[in-house]
């Protein structure tokens, strides 16, 4: 384990249950189960560095893919890193990209040695290895570094997952010798696609590295959600008791939920952000569509004891003023209560497992959507 981190397991209930935990890292500690606001081009969107501080979040994801194509790792790294850069003071993880080479399969080419691909911003041709990819994560001064993957579609030839599982296997190995003695923390990612016994022998392969943590990988690519629990339920009772677990890119609330259920300690997704930019809001009841006509005239705010600076200041009827005039504060406002909503919920959630008490708080959680018109799922 790298001497720039520690995860101290400090409650859980059975290998594959609900775990209470802790991230110590050199820039703070993060308790687990942990929400990550997603930050990928070094920005969690429509808000401030200093507005997610606020909000409670102590680490952010960031994409190196992203920044390596823009504005480029060495501008980063000149300007002191990406910390620096983006004026953050917490914890960042950085994605190594393997979903978005999967994303923008037609613009790629994968090989042993790596990934050949055109940039989605001008067509240059780029070659990443996951020895490269552990060079640049290093470079910008990420917390924790991820290893570069192949993430299989859905659906998928069961030849074509089993390669695709092979390859991150062997990258992974590449990844930790190419970090070698370094302080980096450096999580590998577990694939396997939709198949239960090849995501257990993932997960066994895994186990007998010494990785710092573990991502699960390849989920909520197409499959239905019994799916994605089902694969769940397979990996993470087969991962060390002694590392985090990080269900990479999921999603709603309910996922979360459901996740910590199943053992994992680490979520991040877009979510929040996008859905506030498209003028939907997360409550413990549900989901508000703010442009709809029922809130026109709703003096109320988008959760009645919300404790978020939108619920505190405005009401409905004008956020959806301004989501329907355009106004960008109508974006801001509504991804200032929906980061909230999902940072509130991990800090419920893990006083739930600190109590003994999830298996209530999750009953509760569905029965509060039920109320409000919303069905599990």
């Amino acid at each position: 384990m790298s001497e720039a981190f520690e995860f101290h397991l400090k409650k859980s209930e059975s290998p594959g249950g609900p775990r209470l935990g802790q991230l110590r890292l050199s820039r703070g500690v993060v308790e687990t189960p942990v929400f990550m606001p997603v930050g990928t081009q070094g920005t969690v969107k429509a808000i401030t560095p200093e507005e997610l501080q606020g909000l409670g979040a102590g680490i952010i994801l960031s994409n190196i893919y992203h920044l390596y194509l823009r504005p480029g790792v060495e501008v980063v790294a000149a300007l002191g890193g990406l910390h620096k850069f983006m004026n953050w003071p917490g914890a960042i993880l950085t994605d190594s990209g393997g979903y978005q080479i999967f994303s923008l399969a037609p613009l790629r080419k994968i090989t042993e040695e790596g990934v050949n691909f055109r940039s989605h911003l001008d067509g240059s041709s780029h070659f990443l290895t996951p020895e490269k990819v552990v060079e640049l994560q290093r470079a910008i001064g990420a917390d924790i570094s991820v290893c570069l993957d192949e993430c299989p579609g859905y659906p998928a030839p069961e030849e074509e997952v089993r390669r695709a599982a092979a390859l991150t296997l062997r990258w992974a190995k590449r990844c930790l010798e190419a970090r070698g003695d370094a302080a980096n923390p450096l999580f590998a990612v577990v694939q396997g696609g939709m198949l239960p016994e090849l995501r257990r022998e993932q997960a066994q392969a895994f186990r007998e590295l010494h990785f710092d943590g573990y991502c699960l990988g390849g989920l909520s690519v197409g499959e239905d959600k019994e799916t994605t629990l089902a694969m769940l339920e397979v990996a993470t009772p087969e991962l060390p008791e002694d590392k985090p677990r990080y269900l990479m890119g999921v999603g709603t609330p309910e996922d979360l939920v459901e996740g910590v259920a199943r053992g994992v300690d680490m979520f991040d997704c877009v979510l929040p952000t996008r859905n506030g930019r498209n003028g939907m809001a997360f409550t413990s009841a549900g989901k508000v569509v703010i442009k709809n006509a029922v809130y026109a005239r709703d003096p109320e705010p988008l959760e009645e004891g919300c404790g978020c600076y939108t619920c505190r200041h405005y009401s409905r009827a004008y956020l959806r003023h301004l989501f329907l005039s355009r106004e960008i504060l109508a974006y801001r406002l509504l991804t200032l209560h929906n980061l909230y909503y999902y940072l509130q919920l991990m800090t419920e959630i893990r006083r739930a497992v600190a109590a003994g008490r999830f298996a209530a708080f999750r009953r509760e959680f569905y029965e509060k959507r039920l109320e409000g018109g919303n069905t599990r799922g």
